[in-house]
C-alpha cells in the first residue's frame, strides 16, 4: 500500500497508530462486516457482534 495523502490522514486520523497505520478494535479486526470501529473507541456498540458468553432473555 502507498503512501497516505494529507486528505486521507485527515480522514482516518481516529483510526491511525503510532505508525500511521489504519487499525481497528479487537473486536472488529477479524469480523467481515463494514461497520468496524477504531482501536480508540471505548465503547463498541456492533449490531453483528453476538458474544458467546450472552444470555438469552428466554433464560436457555
Amino acid at each position: 500500500m502507498g503512501r497516505m495523502s494529507e486528505k486521507a490522514k485527515l480522514e482516518w486520523a481516529f483510526f491511525l497508530n503510532d505508525r500511521n497505520r489504519i487499525t481497528y478494535c479487537e473486536k472488529c479486526r477479524k469480523c467481515t462486516e463494514e461497520c468496524k470501529q477504531s482501536f480508540r473507541a471505548a465503547v463498541v456498540a456492533c449490531p453483528n457482534y453476538h458474544s458467546k458468553r450472552a444470555v438469552d432473555k428466554e433464560g436457555r
